[in-house]
């Protein structure tokens, strides 16, 4: 197994990088979804992505934390392989055990919520910590109580999911991925299944979580957001980045003929 500054030095990667991409690619069959991806998100920072539907966005997502594996290129989340090990210069996966272990610092809000409907909101938040990490099972109330508090929810922990909002739930959906204590949170169009009242108090929540450091990695359609609270826009299109920049200027200005025509159709 190599360790984290042998992988910085073999593909050069920045010493602040936490989600590190270099040629990455995913087919399914004969299907190429990603066809060599490059990005580099510092730790601490905002990176949002956009673009069409069946452009690659969720697929690349799902790659960083092996929901699926790539089929070529490289993949770190800070400077370590996620569901694989470099040894001999050749990639073989790990023990399912190890990929659990390393998953744990990772993240994940889904536009569907995902939330386990047999449970409490406090049950919700508690079981991976417990489960996953070992947290004695105190520690893991008091964690969870003090998230639903950050989030808006202190009163709705005895609560089942479905008798909550979608915004809601999907603010448990957030609460429950930080009980995990990670390194970076993904978010794969967390806003795109609310109507459009409760949008708003979902990406209050994310605001404050990049406001406070987080490192998130964001697929999204809230151009809004993006050019708020990203710090780099990511514009992905057939498989491929036809546009990267900073938010402000490559909404304003966008180089590439694909992105002006998208940004056109969704501002």
């Amino acid at each position: 197994m190599t360790s984290r500054a042998e992988n910085q030095s073999r593909f050069g990667v920045p010493q602040d990088s936490m989600v590190f991409a270099q040629g990455v690619r995913k087919s399914f069959g004969t299907l190429e979804v990603l066809k060599g991806i490059d990005l580099n998100v510092p730790s601490g920072s905002v990176a949002c992505i956009i673009g069409p539907s069946g452009s690659g966005k969720s697929t690349f997502l799902r790659c960083i934390n092996h929901l699926e594996e790539v089929s070529g290129g490289v993949l770190l989340v800070d400077g370590e392989f996620v569901g694989y090990d470099l040894r001999n210069g050749k990639l073989y996966e790990v023990r399912n055990d190890l990929l659990c272990k390393r998953r744990a610092d990772i993240g994940m809000v889904f536009q569907s919520f995902n939330l386990f409907s047999h449970m409490t909101v406090l049950e919700n938040l508690i079981e991976a910590p417990i489960m996953v990490k070992g947290m004695p099972r105190g520690e893991a109330r008091d964690k969870a109580h003090a998230l639903l508090e950050r989030v808006g929810l202190a009163d709705k922990a005895t609560c089942y999911p479905r008798q909550l909002s979608g915004g809601q739930q999907q603010r448990v959906a957030i609460a429950r991925a930080l009980a995990m204590n990670p390194k970076v949170l993904l978010f794969d169009e967390p806003t795109s299944a609310l109507d459009p009242e409760l949008v708003g108090e979902v990406l209050l929540v994310m605001r404050d979580l990049a406001e406070s450091g987080m490192t998130m990695v964001v697929v999204t359609h809230e151009i809004g957001f993006a050019r708020e609270v990203g710090d780099q826009l990511i514009f992905m299109d057939r498989g491929v980045v036809e546009e990267r920049g900073a938010p402000r200027d490559m909404i304003a200005n966008p180089q590439s003929p694909r992105t002006r025509e998208f940004l056109s159709r969704v501002l």
